[in-house]
């Protein structure tokens, strides 16, 4: 996810640091009196190692690879190609900008872990540096689809040792945003502040500015609706993933984020929609759905269903920790027959499982109003 116009410090938001001893209220205050002029790191998470001896499946997650920053690919490259030999890796997209760099990437991945099953992200679909001029971003969704099966990516629902696995392709739309708007001060457009406004090439009849992108992109599950069904006869245990966010509640506050109008371009209804018809509308400890995206690492259970975010992100956010660090990644999610415990310390979620979300509250945050000039 890009912003053209964070501080150059920062990034989508970010809060000051200091001991993760959460109380049960943390109070406004206390964030403005530890609110410093150099870039703020949050704690590192610390990476589970409950799994590292488990006999059977073991399946791990990680989103966000942008894979153009050398130090991404490094990353990429770096991963054990002994370790996982026997196991699942979920993508929840954004690998890379290139098509050279996604197959680059892709090749290492399937040659690291037994399965890896992909979702596409909107910087796998950006066209500003492809060589062909006619390209758009469905020619480009195409093009690498079409490597993900020579590569042996998935891209469909599968079930491996009675653990069901369902991709999810989705979009974002604006009208995914129900909390108020940020007023009191002014805000770049969504075209100024989103590249995706540009990079991204889409025939006439698909925009942004509405949901038919988003339901373009939901209908193109509809072709694997056998498969899942298969899959919820047959797995007790399922996980979906898809690149946006399915809620708003998995996002911080407009008050809370340096570019207030995030949420009009990180999520669909229809993405909760879809998922819901697979783990049910109350869910069920059985049911995980995993996201990307915003650059947050995120572990929260709503409605009966677990939510996790595990990006690799950008790294000058790795820097300051806005992930959680890298050395937790990818995070298993899974393994002999049962789900990871909660990521801890994911800030934000954790922050969201004490303090109650008050989107009726329009008043920025300290650290994001000195940014910002009054109407």
């Amino acid at each position: 996810m890009v912003l053209a116009i964070v501080p150059s410090c920062l990034s989508l938001s970010q809060k000051p640091s200091h001991s993760f001893g959460l109380p049960k209220k943390i109070p406004f205050g206390e964030y403005e009196r530890s609110i410093k002029r150099n870039c703020i790191k949050r704690p590192q998470i610390v990476p589970s190692r409950n799994y590292a001896e488990a006999a059977g499946l073991r399946v791990f997650i990680i989103s966000d690879l942008h894979a153009e920053y050398s130090e991404n690919m490094k990353w990429v490259k770096d991963l054990s190609n002994t370790r996982h030999k026997k196991d699942v890796l979920l993508v929840a997209g954004d690998v890379a900008e290139t098509y050279r760099n996604f197959v680059l990437t892709m090749s290492l991945l399937t040659d690291k872990f037994e399965y890896v099953f992909y979702v596409p992200g909107n910087h796998d679909l950006w066209c500003r540096r492809e060589a062909e001029d006619s390209l758009d971003s469905l020619d480009k969704l195409n093009k690498l689809l079409d490597a993900c099966k020579r590569l042996g990516v998935q891209t469909s629902p599968m079930s491996i040792d009675s653990l069901g696995i369902i991709p999810l392709f989705s979009w974002y739309h604006e009208s995914f945003d129900k909390e108020e708007d940020i007023t009191e001060v002014f805000i770049p457009s969504l075209e100024m502040a989103c590249k995706d406004f540009y990079t991204c090439k889409w025939p006439e009849e698909l925009s942004n500015r509405d949901t038919s992108l988003a339901l373009y992109f939901d209908a193109l599950n509809e072709k694997n609706q056998d498969l899942i069904k298969e899959i919820q006869g047959e797995c007790s245990q399922i996980i979906t993933f898809s690149h946006f966010l399915p809620r708003q509640e998995l996002c911080p506050e407009k008050r809370m984020l340096f570019y207030p109008n995030l949420p009009k371009i990180i999520g669909s209804d229809f993405l909760e929609v879809r998922l819901r018809s697979i783990h049910g509308t109350e869910g069920s400890a059985s049911a995980c759905h995993v996201f990307g995206h915003t650059h947050f690492c995120w572990d929260s259970t709503l409605d009966g269903i677990r939510y996790v975010q595990a990006p690799l992100a950008y790294p000058r956010e790795r820097k300051r920790r806005m992930n959680g660090g890298e050395d937790w990644l990818p995070y298993c999610i899974y393994s002999d027959g049962k789900f990871a415990d909660k990521l801890m310390p994911c800030y934000w979620s954790e922050y969201y499982s004490i303090n109650p979300r008050t989107p009726h509250n329009t008043q920025l945050a300290p650290w994001v109003s000195r940014f910002y000039k009054r109407r």
